[in-house]
């Protein structure tokens, strides 16, 4: 864009540009962790909901249901990191082990050091993997435990830890589809008729 400045009786001509948009994101960087978050938050959620609901089924007792709550929220995050770690770990071996197949092959060349370099940082983290899906987990545990903690009412505790599971799993959907740049209502729907379904299937588990 040109704008003219006016010096001495004279015309200057300044050219000023306009700054340029950033290269498209590449959001699949953030699938390693983002996918170990979206499903420890919905495991979380949908688990200690379903656990919380179906401890309040056979006991209206407030502590009973907070105690069984809080003890799937440690056993889980604690579950999750676990195995996320290892299964994380075992896709990076073998994605490893191929680069090293494939260099192999290759004739020698000069930035083949650095190709592999950048390969290695693409690759995804266990320890990332496994600190995202804990946390997402205990993020996800923690939002019905508070709901039925300070309700005294069993009837109201209960339709309060429904309400606050189908709420949070739509955010959850919603949040993970901004920050993958996926579409927001597909995105959100999807989880939270996963939620349901799986919360269904656990409680009817519990109570049988």
């Amino acid at each position: 864009m040109a704008l003219s400045i006016h010096v001495n009786g004279g015309t200057e001509q300044k050219q000023f540009q306009e700054p340029v948009e950033n290269p498209e994101f590449d959001y699949s960087q953030r699938g390693q962790w983002l996918r170990a978050a979206v499903l420890g938050a919905n495991d979380g959620l949908v688990s200690v909901s379903s656990l919380l609901m179906g401890v309040g089924s056979v006991k209206q007792d407030v502590k009973a249901m907070v105690l069984a709550g809080f003890a799937g929220l440690v056993a889980g995050a604690c579950s999750m990191a676990i195995g996320e770690f290892v299964s994380v770990y075992t896709q990076r071996d073998v994605e490893m082990a191929q680069m090293k197949r494939d260099g192999e092959k290759r004739s020698p060349v000069v930035d083949e050091n650095d190709r592999r370099m950048e390969k290695k940082e693409r690759l995804p983290s266990p320890g990332l993997a496994a600190g995202a899906s804990a946390l997402a987990f205990s993020v996800g545990a923690v939002l019905p435990l508070l709901a039925a903690a300070f309700i005294r009412d069993h009837k109201v505790r209960m339709a309060v830890v429904v309400v606050v599971a189908s709420v949070a799993l739509m955010v959850f959907g919603v949040v993970g589809a901004l920050l993958g740049g996926a579409p927001v209502a597909k995105s959100g729907g999807r989880v939270l008729v996963g939620g349901w379904i799986a919360m269904g299937i656990l409680l009817l588990g519990l109570l049988g």
